[in-house]
């Protein structure tokens, strides 16, 4: 069932709309149900169904593994090839916020595979390949949640040190990464890159824009989404992601580039093919993620990001806020998404340096 937006002004949502919470606009959107997979899913072969390809210094498989709250996650590990029996250090990787391991992190997570480390790339729950209902819904607690399941499953290889394990978090997993990190004490270093706090932006919008009345606002607005919800039995989503009818901020058309055409389309991937639930910001508006950055100390962090990006603050803040040892690496002339994967941007001999020392 559709049901018609109550303000037509509001209708309009892209891939970060439904975080730019200064015009209310997440509740008011187009409820629609979730769009169908688009012509080009025949992108998605059997054989290799990554936007990246393949490299042949890397052996890889597809693995499974459940979170603490029973919620089956489906990962890509790779593993370097010719590694003999010595165990290895390993990396849990996510991100970015509404991607899948198809995408930005399976080409780390492949790449640091060429680079010596066990890595693993896995699907958030709700997303992608892994389990959860209602689909295509995020948690700031089950996402943190999500890193350390990796965690557990890389330490139960008999390949993997257990003792030289890190974290690498992208976009909106990257504020994700660091709370886990936080709290899991068997992570011994961890790189954010192109970070985002997801509840900041969600409950303060973009530059902590959002005044006390738009909150509100937006908070009565998704109140009463759930009375529709549970009338329906079934959550809203909104139009699908990323989607250009002209006039957008230039990272808005960023991501619409990386997420909308052959560079990066998933047909699994909620930022290129579907949508989040209207109601998915209620979780993130009262539970703010990096409190406890500082003890994240004594053990290192390396924070990426690009000079050119709109989300530049929130690494140079979280970077404020946090204990040494902490290093904040400012990419020249890189926007947000240059840092999904642009071979040319994203500093890979860094993070190896960063994790070789680290682990």
């Amino acid at each position: 069932m559709n049901i018609e937006p109550r303000n037509d002004s509001l209708a309009e949502l892209s891939r970060r709309g439904i975080l730019q919470l200064s015009g209310a606009a997440v509740a008011a959107t187009s409820l629609m149900a979730m769009p169908a997979t688009s012509a080009h899913a025949a992108q998605d072969s059997a054989n290799w169904d990554k936007v990246f390809p393949k490299s042949n210094r890397v052996d890889h498989r597809k693995v499974s593994f459940k979170n603490r709250y029973g919620i089956t996650l489906s990962g890509d590990l790779y593993l370097p090839k010719g590694r003999g029996a010595d165990r290895l250090p390993a990396l849990a990787i996510s991100g970015p916020f509404g991607a899948v391991k198809e995408q930005s992190s399976g080409l780390y997570a492949q790449t640091m595979a060429e680079r010596g480390f066990a890595a693993i790339a896995f699907d958030p729950s709700y997303t992608g390949e892994s389990g959860g209902e209602p689909r295509n819904v995020a948690s700031p607690d089950i996402n943190t949640e999500d890193f350390s399941a990796a965690v557990d499953f890389l330490g139960l290889q008999p390949f993997v040190d257990r003792e030289r394990i890190g974290v690498i978090g992208i976009c909106g997993w990257g504020g994700m990464a660091l709370n886990a990190v936080a709290v899991d004490k068997r992570v011994k270093a961890v790189v954010a890159v192109t970070m985002y706090d997801m509840t900041r932006v969600m409950s303060k919008g973009y530059n902590d824009s959002v005044t006390l009345a738009e909150r509100t606002k937006t908070l009565e607005q998704l109140s009463r989404q759930r009375w529709l919800d549970a009338e329906r039995g079934a959550p809203a989503y909104g139009p699908p992601m990323n989607e250009l009818k002209g006039g957008e901020a230039q990272f808005l058309v960023d991501y619409h580039g990386y997420y909308k055409t052959p560079r990066g389309f998933h047909p699994r991937s909620v930022n290129s093919n579907a949508s989040w639930t209207i109601t998915n910001p209620l979780s993130f508006m009262n539970m703010p993620l990096l409190i406890y950055i500082k003890e994240i100390a004594p053990r290192p962090m390396l924070l990426i990001h690009g000079e050119k990006a709109h989300s530049r603050y929130f690494s140079e803040t979280a970077f404020a806020a946090a204990a040494e040892p902490k290093e904040l690496v400012i990419i020249p002339g890189a926007n947000h998404v240059d840092l999904y994967d642009r071979a040319d941007k994203i500093p890979f001999d860094r993070i190896t340096a960063f994790f070789s020392r680290s682990l």
